[in-house]
C-alpha cells in the first residue's frame, strides 16, 4: 500500500499536557468537513449568480477560476508562513483569512458587484489553501507512515461529508427564492428587475456571515487547543538515495502526479459546477434550480461513501489498481451521461462522484512516496496543482456555450483517461 512518506521518520513531540494523536485527528477532521462544505457552496453560487448578473457559462465559471486560482497563487506563500509560525498557527491563520473572505460577501451583495464577489471568493479560498497546506501534512504525521494514506482518505471522507450537506444548506438559504425565467423577467419594469436582482444577490449575505462566525470561533478554539507539535515531517538525516535529491521535480512520479491532481480536481469541480444546470435541462429532468440543487448531494455523497470504503480497501488492494479501476469507470459513466437522457443520464453523472472518492488522497499519497526530504516540497507542488479546479471548469464553460452542457462533459472524460494512465504506469516510474 502506498503511503505519503514511506521513507520518512515523522516525529511528533507530544508532552502529557498535549492532546494525543487520535483526539487531534478527530479535531482536524472538522477542518476537512468545513472546507468541503465551503467549496461545494460554489456549485450553488454558480447558477445563482449566473441569474443575478445575467452571465453566460464561461463568465459563471469565473467563480471557480477565482476560487481555485488561489491555490496556485497562495500555496507557496502559505508554506512559507507555516515554516515561520508552525502548523497550528498556520491553521489559525487560514481560518481567520477564510472568515474575512466570507464577510466580504456582505458588501459584494449590497453593491451588486460581480467582481467583488470574485474577490471575496479569492480571499476565502486563500484561507482554505492555508488550511490545506497545514492540515494535510499534519494528518499524515499523526501516526505511522505506513497508515498515512488510510488516515488521509478517512479525513477526506469527512471533507466529502461537508460537500454532501452543503447543497441542502445552499438550496434552502440561497436558492429558496422564487425562480423567474428570462422571459418573465423581461416583462418586469426596470425598477422591478432591479429590486428582484437586489433581493437575489442579498440572499447570500446571511449564510456567508454565519460561516464567518463559525470560522472565527474555530480559530479561537485552535489557539486554545494544545495539539501535538510536529518537529519533523521531512525525515531525519539518513542518506538514502531519494533524500540526496534536492528537488522534488526530479521524481517523475511526482511531476506526473501533479498533472494527475490538476486534471482530477478540474474534472471533479467541472462536473459539480454544471450539475444543477445539467439536471435542469429539459431532456434530463427539467427541474427548477432549487430542486435540482438537492441532487448535488448524491454526487458528493457518493464521494463520501467511497472514501470510507476506500480507507479499508487500500489496506488490502494496491492503491494504483483501485485508481485505474475508478478512472475507467468514470470515463464510462460520463459517456453514458453524454449520450442518454432522463434519469439514466442523471444517475450516470452522479455516480462519477463515487468513483472520485479515493482519487485525490490516492494520487497524493502515490506522488509523494519515496520523496524523502523532498516531501514538503512535493506536498506544496501537489497543492499548487489544485489550480486545475480554476482552469478546466473555465474551458468546460466555453464548451457548454458552444456545444452544450451535455457534450461538454467530454473534457472531464479526457481528464480521467490521464488519471487511469497515471495509476497504471505513471505512479510506478521512479528515478
Amino acid at each position: 500500500m502506498a503511503s505519503l512518506a514511506s521513507t520518512n521518520e515523522q516525529t511528533i513531540v507530544a508532552p502529557n499536557e498535549n492532546l494525543n494523536n487520535n483526539v487531534s485527528l478527530v479535531i482536524l477532521t472538522s477542518l476537512f468537513f468545513l472546507w468541503g462544505f465551503i467549496t461545494c457552496l460554489n456549485d450553488i453560487l454558480i447558477p445563482h449568480l449566473k441569474g443575478v448578473f445575467s452571465l453566460n457559462y464561461t463568465q459563471a465559471m469565473l467563480i471557480q477560476f477565482c476560487f481555485f486560482s488561489a491555490y496556485a497563487i497562495m500555496s507557496m506563500p502559505s508554506a512559507s508562513l507555516i515554516k515561520r509560525v508552525g502548523f497550528k498557527m498556520g491553521i489559525v491563520s487560514g481560518l481567520v483569512i477564510a472568515g474575512i473572505g466570507c464577510l466580504m460577501f456582505y458588501p459584494a451583495a449590497s453593491s451588486q458587484s460581480y467582481p467583488m464577489f470574485l474577490a471575496a471568493l479569492f480571499v476565502l479560498a486563500s484561507g482554505i489553501t492555508c488550511l490545506q497546506v497545514s492540515a494535510n501534512p499534519y494528518v499524515t504525521a499523526l501516526g505511522e507512515a505506513k497508515t498515512a494514506s488510510s488516515r488521509l482518505i478517512m479525513t477526506q471522507a469527512f471533507n466529502a461529508l461537508g460537500t454532501t450537506v452543503a447543497p441542502f444548506f445552499g438550496g434552502l438559504l440561497i436558492l429558496s427564492g422564487v425562480a423567474i425565467g428570462v422571459e418573465e423577467l423581461s416583462l418586469m419594469s426596470a425598477a422591478e428587475q432591479a429590486q428582484y436582482k437586489i433581493a437575489e444577490a442579498q440572499s447570500v449575505q446571511i449564510p456567508y456571515v454565519g460561516l464567518a462566525v463559525v470560522l472565527f470561533i474555530l480559530a479561537a478554539i485552535f489557539v486554545w487547543l494544545k495539539l501535538p507539535t510536529i518537529s519533523s515531517i521531512d525525515g531525519d538525516e539518513s542518506t538514502t538515495a531519494s533524500e540526496k535529491v534536492k528537488s522534488a521535480w526530479t521524481f517523475p512520479h511526482l511531476t506526473l502526479g501533479a498533472v494527475a491532481i490538476f486534471v482530477y480536481v478540474g474534472a471533479e469541480v467541472s462536473i459539480g459546477s454544471f450539475l444543477i444546470n445539467f439536471i435542469s435541462e429539459e431532456n434530463i429532468l427539467g427541474l427548477a434550480e432549487a430542486e435540482a440543487a438537492h441532487y448535488i448531494a448524491y454526487y458528493w455523497g457518493g464521494a463520501m461513501v467511497g472514501r470510507f470504503i476506500g480507507a479499508v480497501l487500500t489496506r488490502y488492494i494496491a492503491a494504483n489498481r483501485i485508481l485505474v479501476f475508478n478512472s475507467i469507470a468514470s470515463v464510462s459513466l460520463i459517456f453514458v451521461a453524454m449520450f442518454t437522457n432522463g434519469y439514466v443520464a442523471m444517475v450516470a453523472i452522479l455516480a462519477v462522484g463515487l468513483c472520485n472518492s479515493i482519487m485525490f488522497p490516492t494520487i497524493f499519497s502515490l506522488a509523494v512516496t519515496d520523496l524523502g526530504k523532498a516531501t514538503s516540497q512535493g506536498s506544496g507542488i501537489l497543492c499548487l496543482a489544485i489550480v486545475g479546479g480554476a482552469i478546466i471548469p473555465l474551458f468546460q464553460g466555453v464548451l457548454a456555450d458552444t456545444i452544450g452542457i451535455q457534450l461538454g462533459f467530454i473534457l472531464p472524460a479526457v481528464c480521467y483517461i490521464f488519471i487511469a494512465y497515471y495509476g497504471y504506469k505513471g505512479a510506478l516510474i521512479r528515478k
